[in-house]
């Protein structure tokens, strides 16, 4: 049994989701975003329960020249072992059943509940991506931003700043998805995306009006259990700093172009991979802007056809927007 509180549907919501005729509204969801990132990102199973260890080659052995009649020192590799954990999102939505039952189309009424909760986890999962920090909110998985966090770090190389200041800061990120690179986990034994489990109608217990009463409820849970392995730390490059009222400006901010350029040759081998380049609506629309400037001489951007659907394109390498890439970062040192 379970207590139902304030954030369950009341008449008032009811209401708000009919037309004039009687039936379920389309409701026009004002709060989608776009998130290229999500239908590109290779997933593979996990080998293991909570997420995926990783081995990797830290040293090489050492080789010689030898004489004849000498010999040479025997060496070896190294390796190192890195566990990379998954994070379990989870929702649940609880409906009066006679409330989803007023206007006679039930199954209507819940589907319009629904859809917002998968769009709510699809957002949430791309901010998390990026953003997801398991050292001060363990929960979560630890996302791209704090692991190319510093131009000084290991993977410092694969850190391009744009030379922006203030608090109004974005990046662009190049990914190369692929099983040696960066991708996507789900726990072993488990299944990928999104769990919808319909529990149909049950009793629960209400905090409104008198406390312990019950009543009959429509229950869904929703969960995603996920994750992302950074294999090679090599196939990833972030180009942070890019200040977004320069860049409006064009006050001789970042030059996203040349930046790019500068990313796809930190990348050792692009074809090992599907690379994607990702940025949000505003650097996107300025990147285009940009290369409208410079298409008398050439070069840019352009549109290609990926999956039968037109996308833009940088040097044959898709970009795709992402709304989760915000415009409030912290500059990398």
């Amino acid at each position: 049994m379970t207590t139902v509180g304030t954030n369950c549907l009341t008449l008032i919501d009811w209401g708000k989701r009919l037309d004039p005729g009687g039936s379920v509204a389309v409701v026009t969801e004002m709060l989608a975003q776009t998130n290229e990132v999500l239908t590109n990102e290779l997933f593979m199973q996990g080998n293991l329960p909570t997420g995926h260890r990783v081995t990797m080659r830290t040293g090489l052995p050492t080789v010689a020249w030898r004489l004849l009649n000498t010999g040479v020192t025997p060496s070896k590799s190294r390796t190192a072992q890195v566990d990379e954990a998954v994070g379990i999102m989870e929702a649940w939505s609880e409906v009066d059943k006679d409330l989803a039952e007023l206007n006679g189309d039930v199954n209507a009424f819940r589907l319009s509940e629904a859809q917002p909760f998968i769009e709510a986890m699809n957002q949430e999962h791309a901010s998390t991506l990026i953003y997801g920090n398991s050292s001060t909110a363990p929960e979560e998985f630890t996302g791209l931003a704090v692991r190319y966090s510093s131009s000084t770090a290991t993977n410092g190389q694969n850190v391009i700043k744009a030379g922006g200041g203030g608090s109004d800061n974005s990046s662009v990120w190049l990914i190369v998805w692929g099983p040696q690179t960066c991708f996507g986990i789900f726990p072993k034994g488990s299944k990928a995306g999104i769990d919808h489990m319909d529990l149909g109608i049950e009793t629960v217990e209400t905090t409104a009006g008198m406390a312990g009463s019950r009543m009959l409820a429509y229950r869904e849970r929703w969960q995603w259990k996920t994750g992302i392995c950074l294999k090679d730390w090599r196939y990833v490059v972030r180009i942070p700093n890019i200040d977004i009222s320069a860049l409006v400006a064009e006050s001789g901010n970042a030059d996203l172009q040349k930046k790019m350029i500068m990313a796809t040759h930190r990348i050792p081998t692009i074809g090992l991979g599907r690379p994607s380049f990702y940025m949000n609506r505003t650097c996107l629309e300025m990147l285009d802007i940009q290369t409208r400037n410079d298409v008398k001489a050439g070069g840019g951007i352009t549109f290609e056809n990926v999956a039968g659907k037109p996308t833009y394109s940088f040097r044959g390498i898709p970009i795709g927007a992402v709304d989760a890439l915000t415009e409030a970062e912290a500059l990398v040192s």
